[in-house]
């Protein structure tokens, strides 16, 4: 019986199939614009975004925008300002306007996030740092950042079924939520803001919306008293805390963009900049939305307008003066004018949750060592694209987060290593953070224990100086407070302790400058940043800790040095972002190496989407093709495989399909060095041609199939090494003229199909249920051969059964008349290869075909072959004809052979035709009965198989419930295998999950045989008929479901033979010699085209020789 996980396996490929699942259709984005304070960073951020769309977790036509704050006091509300004026111009010239204007916003989802301020525990902010998770359904590898899981929440949880309007979204908070919201949009006009629940005692350090029995904002709080939190309480005791989303519906979007250019708001935008005005800070919360919000009266909100400076904003605090008051007070009476009325309401996430993202490392780390989901489709793990040489050394939970790390190297509980290469003989204890650390770096930090310590690696850009400079701090250090307060601590020590340790004096670290009161380890200028004499490096600060302090105390004394607040001031973000993307390629092309080298079942594809859409295509060539460079056959294969994939990709869905011809001129010199073996040579040689064929799509598509053909040729080496389980004895040669008749049942394969399919066989190991079946009381495949005086080949091809008078003679009278023995198409070519396999002929050869038949058998040969199944049946036809055509050629040249031997000579020969293909249906049809094949991941390919043992009353009741159907489709094979392959060497999880799930199902259903249970058996079918349209889409013409649909109410279970896509169809019907039952059937349904209705029944006997004297027999 099928068990439950290969039933919930079947019913999700069912549902992936019919595309069905949970996660609604996601937001249609018209523009998605992200704001950012820094200019010389907006490129490379931008480069960010495009990049997202090229892997495809934005969608191809939104309009991305990277757009800098006029300047860097405007707030958030005055970026937003911006953000929607820029969008509103980009749309309005898209749409052929020559002015901005506010049509465009009717129809229009746009989407604006915003960067923030600084951040000084990832130099990239708050909106990229990298989080321990991975994205296990992405087309394309990627680190996983804050702003693509706001991202992801924003398109499909948040955002599905809005109107057209502007969404705004803050990027400082980490943001969970598990479900996908119901958010009510009918018949919504005005303002949503997003909340979700906290605690009285955490909302005391962030916003509060305060909500009538409506359902409308009427307040919001920021940091008030407990008292004023508590009557924002909801039902459940818990606060509605402002979360960072607000949604502007197009009227209410349309009314803030008419502010820009009013004065003072036109100052907001870069417009107000390009003017010569004075800028203005407007915070979306706490002044365009509140003025909206029911209870706020206008005297308090524009008379008494003030600042709020938020503990996370950690620039250099100004004093406003009178006339920035007057200019604030003018700013929200336009606000106040524009806006009153609107109506605000709220939606509430029950199930979300809020975390800002603080100034406190302590914070920091626990946000990137926590375990829980934050969206359903994100997997946390503690190591993510990273590869280490003794990952057993990490504590599980700690986070490894793109990084290399080499050697012994330990990490410890709650600690963090990002962006980092580290190597040699390391301990980093708990509560650390390292980032940013690179390889030469990294080689001091060998003496050190690490304890609860932040080591921060920098690029930094002083005008056209760029500098890498390192940062430490300790882990409950809290950056803002006072030097003055007890509580004042560096490297999680009193400061005086700090100086004691170090000989740094108080004066050295701020300068007169600096009020006393001001003093705090923000603005502490600490960090070397520059020495005339002497290179700065990581041990310039990590003396703090106290190893020896004298050569390092002058150096430090005479080094430029600079604060934290100073050093985020000068970071070379597209440095940072540059060198995080060759640590991502670093691990990539380990992982590609160590994934091939050590045959892991690990899809590469969406590493190699990565590297074509990041434009490092060339980058995993390289390591693609020193990869090649392997005696292993099966490892060489796949590694061309995955060379096509990149050539593939590299073509964008351009230049024509990747299936088709691969025997260009110009790579046949390649190909050449392969068949005899020199795969080094070979693969050097396709390199090169390589490079003459990546100027253009078309060329890129065409190189991918030849690497496919090369991958073919690499493939049937490996399967040739089943020559090394054929054995023959020599025995009497029959007489002249005598025939050698052999005969076969035709196969039906049960369950396991596709397993037995190379390299699956050898890469994963297959196991193949097969019954050797007689088709309408009858053998239908046979050959017959007998010595003829002449010394030449006369080949007989009867195109219907043995009685069939329609009839192909093909005669060989030189070796040149065998050359076209590997092409399948080419008449008689499974005939020729088949006296090679045999080795009756040796070719090439010096010798000729006429001397080699009369010096080893005084004369020539004639065979004859048929069989009464139609082309492309799906029962093994041509494999077992070849297994009948040898065993009689091996007799009439007078020697001698078993079984086993002939399954494996079948195999060799296939390769020989290049056709490829698996062994089970010629261990199908030339073992009797009912029998499993069963192969190991290994090389050679050894295909071993044992009878299942089953009374002849089963035999009896099987064959009374077994029936053919003919569809009257012919199958397209060749085809299927090639678009199987190529999915099983991307190793795409479903598909090597599909294939342990075949081999399961095979196991399964030899125990419902045994037990003799039709009903099991029918369960087994089933499900393997489903395993099989999963591993070939395509296989299931609509004809056939149709007719199988006709049949479902009366069978146990069934499949289409073989690959599928047409051929037979065999059933296992409830009741017993349904045949011509099961014909009115299917003639009363419409529709259904040509069909045949055939007897089954198990065959005995397997394949039979014998003697004949006459040529009718």
């Amino acid at each position: 019986m099928a068990s439950k996980a290969d039933k919930q396996h079947v019913e999700t490929l069912a549902a992936e199939q019919q595309n069905i699942g949970d996660q609604p259709k996601g937001v249609d984005w018209t523009v998605i614009a992200l704001t950012c304070q820094c200019k010389d960073s907006i490129y490379a951020f931008q480069r960010e975004l495009e990049i997202r769309q090229h892997k495809g977790s934005i969608a191809p036509g939104v309009v991305l925008l990277t757009v800098e704050d006029p300047e860097t006091c405007v707030g958030s509300g005055g970026a937003t300002l911006n953000a929607l004026l820029v969008a509103a111009e980009h749309l309005s010239a898209k749409a052929g306007y020559t002015v901005v204007t506010s049509d465009v916003l009717q129809t229009a989802r746009i989407l604006i996030l915003h960067m923030g301020r600084d951040f000084p525990f990832d130099d990239c902010g708050r909106s990229f740092t990298c989080l321990p998770m991975e994205n296990p359904d992405s087309k394309a590898e990627a680190l996983v950042c804050n702003i693509d899981v706001l991202l992801h929440i924003m398109t499909y949880k948040l955002g599905p079924g809005c109107t057209p309007g502007v969404w705004v979204c803050s990027t400082d908070m980490i943001l969970t939520v598990p479900s996908y919201p119901d958010i009510c949009w009918e018949g919504f006009s005005g303002v949503k803001v997003v909340s979700v629940p906290g605690t009285v005692s955490y909302a005391r350090d962030h916003g509060v919306y305060l909500i009538d029995q409506e359902g409308y904002v009427c307040d919001i709080i920021y940091k008030g008293t407990e008292e004023r939190i508590k009557e924002c309480a909801l039902q459940d005791g818990r606060v509605p805390l402002v979360s960072g989303i607000v949604f502007f519906s197009w009227e209410t979007a349309e009314k803030l963009l008419a502010t820009h250019v009013t004065s003072p708001l036109d100052s907001c935008t870069y417009m107000g900049l390009d003017s010569g005005t004075r800028p203005v800070q407007l915070s979306i919360f706490f002044d365009i939305l509140l003025c909206m919000a029911r209870h706020t009266c206008e005297d308090v909100f524009v008379n008494r307008a003030n600042k709020i400076l938020q503990s996370s904003d950690i620039t250099k605090p100004t004093r406003a003066d009178s006339s920035d008051m007057a200019i604030m007070r003018s700013a929200r009476a336009v606000l106040w004018q524009e806006l009153r009325g609107i109506p605000v309401t709220m939606a509430y996430i029950a199930d979300g949750c809020y975390d800002y993202m603080t100034l406190s490392a302590d914070d920091h780390i626990r946000n990137l060592t926590r375990r829980g989901s934050m969206s359903s489709c994100f997997v946390v793990h503690h190591i993510v694209h990273s590869e280490l040489t003794h990952p057993a050394m990490l504590n599980e939970d700690c986070s490894v987060i793109n990084s290399l790390l080499d050697g012994e190297i330990t990490v410890g509980p709650n600690s963090v290593v990002q962006h980092c290469h580290l190597q040699g003989s390391i301990h980093i204890s708990s509560g650390c953070l390292l980032s940013g650390v690179d390889l030469m770096s990294s080689a001091v930090l060998c003496q050190y224990q690490l304890c609860d310590i932040i080591i921060q690696g920098h690029h930094i850009r002083l005008r056209d100086l760029k500098l890498k400079i390192f940062s430490i701090t300790g882990r409950q250090d809290d950056l803002q407070v006072p030097f003055t307060s007890d509580s004042s601590t560096f490297l999680n020590v009193p400061w005086a302790e700090f100086f004691e340790r170090t000989g740094i004096k108080k004066e050295e670290v701020w300068g007169p400058g600096i009020l006393e009161e001001e003093q705090c380890l923000l603005n502490a200028q600490l960090f070397p940043v520059f020495h005339v004499t002497e290179p700065i490096g990581m041990e310039d600060v990590l003396w703090f800790l106290g190893l020896e302090k004298g050569r390092f105390l002058r150096k430090w004394q005479s080094a430029w040095r600079l604060s934290i607040r100073e050093v985020l001031s000068c970071l070379d973000q597209q440095a940072e972002l540059v060198w995080r993307q060759q640590l991502f390629l670093s691990q990539a092309q380990r992982k590609v190496q160590t994934t091939l080298l050590a045959r892991k079942d690990t899809s590469l594809w969406p590493l190699i989407r990565a590297a074509v859409c990041e434009g490092n295509e060339q980058q995993i060539l390289n390591t693609l093709d020193a990869a090649t460079a392997t005696v292993d056959l099966g490892i060489a294969a796949r590694t061309l495989a995955c060379v096509a994939d990149v050539l593939g990709c590299m073509a964008g869905g351009q230049g024509g399909l990747r299936s088709g011809p691969a025997a260009n001129p110009a790579w046949i010199d390649a190909f050449q060095l392969l068949e005899k073996g020199n795969v080094v040579l070979g693969v050097k040689r396709l390199t090169e041609e390589r490079g003459k064929w990546l100027s253009r799509p078309d060329l890129l598509v065409r190189a991918a199939r030849h690497y496919e053909g090369a991958e073919q040729i690499l493939i049937r080496r490996a399967v040739m090494s089943a020559r090394e389980f054929i054995s023959m004895g020599q025995v009497e040669l029959p007489p002249m003229n005598q025939w050698v008749v052999a005969e076969c049942p035709a196969r039906i394969d049960i369950s396991g199909g596709w397993s037995d399919t190379p390299p699956i066989t050898y890469e994963h190991g297959g196991a193949v249920l097969d019954i050797a079946v007689l088709v309408d009381k009858r053998k239908p495949i046979g050959a017959k051969v007998r010595r003829i005086a002449e010394p030449k080949l006369h080949l007989v091809l009867n195109s219907g059964g043995r009685e069939q008078r329609m009839a192909m003679e093909i005669v060989c009278q030189s070796l040149e008349d065998l050359q076209d023995y590997c092409q399948p198409r080419a008449p008689g070519a499974l005939l020729k290869a088949a006296f090679i396999c045999t080795e009756i002929i040796h070719y090439p050869s010096h010798v000729s075909l006429r001397d080699q038949l009369m010096t080893g058998f005084g004369g020539g040969f004639e065979l004859h072959t048929w069989s009464s199944l139609p082309h492309g049946s799906g029962l093994g036809t041509s494999s077992i004809l070849a297994g009948a055509v040898m065993a009689a050629l091996i007799t009439a040249a007078g020697k001698s052979s078993d079984t086993s031997s002939l399954i494996h000579a079948v195999l060799h020969l296939e390769q020989m035709l290049t056709t490829g293909g698996g062994w089970q249906d010629q261990v199908g049809g030339l073992v009797p009965g009912i029998k499993i094949g069963r192969s190991k991941p290994q090389l050679p390919l050894r295909v071993d198989v044992e009878r299942i043992a089953v009374t002849d009353e089963f035999v009896k009741t099987l064959n009374d419930h077994l029936l053919l159907v003919y569809t009257g489709k012919t199958r397209l094979a060749r085809n299927l295998l090639q678009d199987v392959l190529r999915n099983w060497y991307a190793r795409l999880p479903s598909i090597v999950e599909n294939a342990d799930a075949l081999v399961r199902n095979t196991e399964e259903c030899a125990q419902a045989f045994i037990k003799g249970d039709l009903s099991q058996i029918g369960q087994c079918l089933n499900t393997y008929w489903q395993q099989k349209k999963y591993m070939a889409p395509g296989c299931e013409p609509s004809a056939v479901r149709q007719i199988m649909a006709v049949l479902r109410p009366h069978v146990h279970g069934q499949s289409l033979a073989g690959a599928g896509g047409g051929g037979f169809l065999y059933l296992l019907t409830k009741k017993p010699r349904q045949k011509e039952a099961l014909e009115r059937i299917l003639r009363a349904s419409e529709g259904l085209g040509n069909f045949n209705v055939h007897e089954v029944e198990v065959d005995e006997t397997g394949i039979t020789v014998r003697l004949s004297e006459t040529e009718g027999e």
